[in-house]
């Protein structure tokens, strides 16, 4: 554990993150949707992700390595995250399509994801409530697709609008990173040195030796905003 407190990225974090990600994309999102009729944002919980409270008072979750389904009454049925098939039977969806292949796990790869959804979840909520009605936040949400927590901030009227979150790392970043990306491109590009999108970025090595990472992804969120002219 570094200084931080935060954990470094096993080397099996990439094959967790990417059947994690594939769980919350087929089976937690469509388990939303099946509920209420056309949501499928997740939310950030304590051991990892799942959907806010569904109308009869229950969720489903993914809490470590278990598939967690809840009844508005507090009951809770839990079944090891196998496989894809297996794990939309436990929820109550078709199997049809989906992967039979066990799903590739590790558990500290799976602490180390819900540790950067807390973080990000945090971080988010302040930045959010610093914004003043002429920012138009929104609301931080878990979107399955790309299986980031974000907000959208700032006027889009005047060019200052972009999109603020933690993501749990892509194609071109094997671990978790906050991000801004502005949704026009800023005139000048100095502080705008993200990989692979136009934006700024700032990785989970850069956060596990200062002494208040919260703080300091907070302060990139801010530092940002400023830099785009965006009110706070």
């Amino acid at each position: 554990m570094a200084e931080s407190g935060l954990a470094a990225v096993p080397v099996t974090f990439v094959v967790t993150r990417d059947s994690l990600h594939a769980v919350a994309e087929q089976i937690v999102a469509p388990a939303r949707a099946a509920a209420t009729g056309n949501q499928f944002s997740l939310v950030a919980t304590d051991r990892g992700f799942g959907t806010p409270q569904l109308p009869d008072g229950g969720c489903v979750r993914v809490d470590g390595l278990e598939l967690v389904v809840e009844n508005g009454d507090g009951e809770e049925k839990r079944a090891p995250l196998t496989s894809l098939q297996e794990s939309a039977a436990a929820v109550g969806l078709p199997s049809t399509g989906l992967a039979e292949a066990s799903l590739e796990l590790d558990s500290a790869s799976a602490a180390v994801l819900a540790a950067a959804y807390q973080l990000g979840d945090s971080v988010l909520r302040e930045f959010y409530a610093e914004a003043i009605p002429l920012a138009s936040a929104t609301n931080n949400q878990l979107w399955p697709e790309h299986f980031d927590i974000a907000i959208e901030h700032g006027n889009e009227q005047s060019g200052e609008r972009a999109t603020y979150g933690l993501s749990p790392g892509d194609a071109d970043h094997p671990e978790p990173y906050f991000y801004v990306a502005p949704w026009l491109p800023p005139n000048d590009l100095t502080i705008w040195t993200a990989d692979g999108f136009t934006g700024a970025q700032l990785g989970w090595v850069d956060l596990l030796n200062v002494d208040d990472p919260r703080a300091t992804a907070l302060n990139f969120f801010r530092a940002h905003r400023d830099a785009l002219g965006a009110v706070g």
